[in-house]
């Protein structure tokens, strides 16, 4: 059953010298309920620019969007929030720095409800947030009344994941979330990242320049160039692939 729909969704910007630059060129892609996709491309193949036109954030020149079945390429940003959860590449996106851990959480926690004058309650969840960050590993759950700008960016990446996830979203964008640590704490967090896709069976596009990762996580794998989504794997056509067949698709611009 399909999640997402894509209908030749193009995003066209201008540069200011009257020359029309092309992002997005009539992307046509439906995404299914349970998919994990691992997203590639080169530099300004569009990936990033097709993850802002998903969540909002960048309106789209033509083409039409649709999550569940409902149209949603006019929506704002802030509505569509309610059903897609993002996070970010830079660690310090996603989180109040000035806010605890703990805050951080409970904010999450109620993300896309009506707000009322009331007290925030936040000591009744502090045993539910303490398991929830002990499952990481990483001490987080030591720091629940630690300003988030005081965490070290591991932890910090590990608690949008978490902010991201606390509240099922029907779409989770995971926009080149390992890409700013350093390899042994990228690994935890794509244990993690994978842990959790498959304890709340999450539908989740995930943008990586990690080649390993992209081999070893996900269902399907989907290759953009010059906006244009130029290969579109399976789960057993990925499963055949080798490293040197990923470097063969940046390579090779007919590819």
């Amino acid at each position: 059953m399909s999640l997402l729909q894509l209908e030749k969704v193009t995003k066209i910007v201008n540069n200011g010298t009257n020359e029309e630059k092309i992002l997005l060129d009539h992307v046509d892609f439906t995404v299914n309920k349970g998919d994990f996709i691992t997203v590639l491309g080169g530099n300004g193949a569009g990936k990033s620019t097709l993850f802002n036109s998903i969540a909002g954030t960048l309106p789209i020149s033509h083409g039409k969007i649709y999550l569940n079945d409902q149209l949603i390429s006019q929506q704002t940003e802030e509505l569509r929030a309610k059903s897609i959860a993002r996070v970010f590449q830079d660690p310090k996106m996603g989180t109040a720095p000035r806010m605890t851990v703990a805050e951080n959480l409970l904010l999450a926690k109620f993300r896309g409800e009506k707000r009322r004058l009331a007290l925030r309650q936040l000591s009744k969840y502090k045993s539910t947030f303490y398991q929830l960050c002990q499952q990481i590993g990483n001490g987080l759950e030591q720091h629940l009344d630690t300003e988030t700008g005081n965490l070290s960016g591991g932890q910090r990446q590990a608690l949008s994941l978490l902010m991201a996830t606390i509240k099922t979203p029907e779409l989770l964008l995971l926009d080149e979330h390992t890409a700013a640590l350093d390899p042994k704490t990228a690994k935890q967090l794509m244990q993690l990242t994978a842990k959790i896709v498959g304890e709340q069976q999450l539908t989740c596009l995930m943008i990586t320049h990690r080649m390993e990762d992209a081999l070893i996580y996900g269902n399907r794998l989907i290759v953009l160039q010059k906006g244009k989504i130029v290969k579109d794997l399976n789960a057993e056509e990925k499963q055949a692939l080798t490293l040197a067949d990923l470097l063969q698709f940046f390579e090779d611009p007919e590819q």
